[in-house]
């Protein structure tokens, strides 16, 4: 399957920062400081680093990871110290301000899907919430995951030898044992984040998980 064209791309970034921003109006304080999927970082935190991510050129990357000696955790926590403001409704204004930029680092455009989407997910799933994401913008997403590796933020060792099926679109990928679930479930195991397994079934279901295991370690 090709993959999503640009001209989409935007658009769909766009809609999903709208509605998480939706979603973050009605948190509480005690909500806004929970921890999120992302270790070490609060609901705040990840929110201010969509914030920095938006604002991210080329240009102010590469000078940025520079000044961070290559060191891309070091980049992230100053792009939050940067970011987070000293009240979450600063923050979230700040948010509201950029959410249409169309600004990126030095990476492929569905790199903005993956970031919006998965962390939209990091702040969602501590807290209960549910969204229900378009599958196309999910499975271009995955789709490009599963042609990086972990080492740059992927996830395609994670799948090698197994035949995801998507249990609620067209996507598949690979071949060997079968592991199927909801595109969003794929995405975010593919992307290293903590799943049920409950939430994959199939012949190649119990692979997945040790391998998922694995690879957090």
């Amino acid at each position: 399957m090709p993959s999503r064209p640009s001209a989409a791309v935007w658009p769909a970034v766009h809609n999903e920062r709208q509605t998480l921003i939706r979603e973050l109006e009605s948190l509480t304080p005690e909500q806004w400081a929970q921890p999120s999927l992302c270790p070490g970082w609060d609901i705040h935190d990840v929110v201010a680093h969509l914030v920095d991510s938006a604002k991210t050129t080329r240009l102010s990357f590469l000078r940025r990871l520079i000044a961070a000696k290559f060191d891309f955790d070091k980049d992230n926590a100053n792009g939050i110290t940067r970011e987070r403001a000293a009240t979450p409704e600063v923050t979230l204004t700040e948010f509201r301000r950029i959410r249409e930029a169309t600004k990126t680092p030095p990476a492929a455009l569905a790199t903005r899907l993956v970031e919006v989407i998965v962390h939209g997910e990091d702040i969602r799933r501590p807290l209960g919430l549910l969204r229900s994401c378009p599958s196309e913008s999910i499975d271009a997403a995955l789709r490009y995951q599963l042609k990086t590796g972990i080492s740059m933020g992927g996830g395609k060792e994670r799948a090698a030898g197994l035949r995801l099926q998507a249990s609620d679109s067209r996507f598949e990928h690979g071949s060997g044992s079968e592991v199927k679930g909801t595109s969003l479930a794929l995405l975010m195991a593919i992307s290293g984040r903590p799943v049920d397994k409950e939430d994959f079934s199939g012949e190649g279901a119990a692979t997945f998980a040790r391998k998922l295991e694995q690879a957090s370690q």
